[in-house]
């Protein structure tokens, strides 16, 4: 599949034919407005659906702030902007954009200020990774009792703060709360001493379920939208102290950061791949007969404040992931809990079995005991103010690339109090 859009057609280029995702940006100041992305490109969708040149529904659902109406029209709306995209887009397709009005319709890249691209109604974070999980345990309890003993037949997840999701560029301030130092009887109130990240990706909701039914993996399937790169930001010493007995709480509530653009999962399908061997039966309604991980190459990256360059701290692979993404959703709904338009829900962190394949500053400085050298010089265990985070992700195909763009944020300094 080639454009008319030369940029698009690299087999580096993150944003060709094939991928097309969708995202909110204002374009040269203007209203945000629901766009989509074609190589160097940006796409107003707003003004195509004006023009007639798309149709979704009744009513216009791209002139607004968010994807919440297009991603509500459910899997054949998608399916059907997708197809009509790519037949205006293409070398040998439609030239009714081509010809028409493009001044319009496509804007340089850096035109756009990309916004979070949809509104989250609930966030969900799961622990889906077993060498992350493993590796942590391992840090905290010994080899021996690493895995908690349900890991291996539920997806374990915890509820998150969806009034803390920023956009990749927003920052994060440093943390405040109660952290218990080795040896001490009492806590103490203070900054954040070992904040970290974690790699992971984000599924998001497109269709909702409804309060008391659950859903089968098929329709858990049908509801994902796309997926996000997601950093879940975390402070490990307060949440050190605050886990047990109910899990993560101010240690995880402070700062969730997503990509802008959502990656279909249309896009991702020719990358399916299988999820790790199960150690154990999972119960029948969590059974997959379906290849259910994505060949989604991940890596981290760290700019101290003034560095002119990052450093690559890990790369590794969506694949390792054990619970697929309709895995999580069937088993979050199993109870009857309603499903909504606009829920995130995070994989948890993504390891790979090697040092250099961990998703985490915990895991890579083992708790502190092996600190990282950068290509700066500096020497990190956990993020330090002014420090820039970024992940990045992509699916290589044959002969085009699915990006997923940038997830980026600098820390800031804690806050003064009181």
């Amino acid at each position: 599949m080639q454009s008319w859009i030369e940029s698009a057609n690299a087999k580096e280029a993150p944003f060709p034919l094939q991928n097309l995702p969708f995202g909110v940006a204002s374009i040269n100041g203007a209203n945000p407005v629901c766009v989509s992305a074609i190589g160097d490109k940006v796409i107003n969708l707003a003004v195509l659906e004006a023009a007639k040149l798309l149709e979704v529904a009744s009513k216009p659902v791209f002139n607004q702030p968010y994807l919440n109406d297009f991603m509500s029209a459910g899997p054949n709306a998608w399916q059907s902007v997708r197809e009509r995209l790519q037949t205006l887009l293409s070398d040998n397709g439609d030239a009714a954009l081509k010809d028409g009005p493009v001044s319009n319709v496509l804007f340089d890249l850096p035109q756009a200020q990309l916004h979070l691209p949809f509104r989250i109604a609930e966030y969900t974070d799961f622990y889906a990774g077993k060498q992350h999980a493993f590796n942590v345990g391992c840090i905290f309890r010994g080899p021996e009792n690493a895995l908690p003993p349900n890991w291996l037949h539920i997806p374990i997840g915890y509820n998150g703060r969806a009034s803390s999701v920023v956009v990749s560029g927003t920052p994060i301030h440093r943390p405040l709360g109660q952290i218990k130092p080795p040896g001490t009887e009492v806590p103490t109130f203070g900054r954040c001493e070992r904040l970290d990240i974690e790699l992971e990706l984000g599924a998001v909701v497109g269709t909702p379920s409804a309060l008391g039914s659950p859903i089968t993996l098929e329709q858990a399937e049908d509801m994902i939208f796309g997926y996000v790169l997601l950093n879940d930001w975390s402070a490990r010493d307060i949440q050190a102290w605050e886990y047990q007995p109910l899990g993560p709480f101010q240690g995880k509530a402070f700062g969730t950061t997503i990509s802008p653009w959502v990656i279909t999962k249309a896009a991702l399908e020719p990358f399916r791949t299988q999820a790790p061997d199960r150690e154990t039966p999972l119960l029948s309604y969590l059974e997959q007969s379906q290849p259910s991980g994505y060949d989604i190459e991940l890596e981290t990256y760290i700019r101290p404040s003034g560095a002119a360059q990052a450093t690559r701290l890990s790369k590794t692979n969506a694949k390792h992931l054990y619970y697929s993404a309709a895995q999580q959703l069937a088993h979050h709904a199993i109870g009857g809990c309603a499903m909504n338009t606009g829920d995130l829900l995070g994989s948890g962190t993504i390891s790979g079995p090697t040092s250099d394949e961990y998703g985490s500053l915990l895991e890579m400085c083992w708790g502190g005991k092996n600190p990282i050298a950068l290509d700066t010089g500096e020497i990190r265990t956990f993020i330090e103010d002014g420090d820039e985070l970024t992940l990045r992700g992509r699916a290589i195909g044959a002969d085009y690339t699915i990006g997923f763009g940038e997830c980026s944020g600098i820390i800031l300094p804690a806050p003064a109090f009181p």
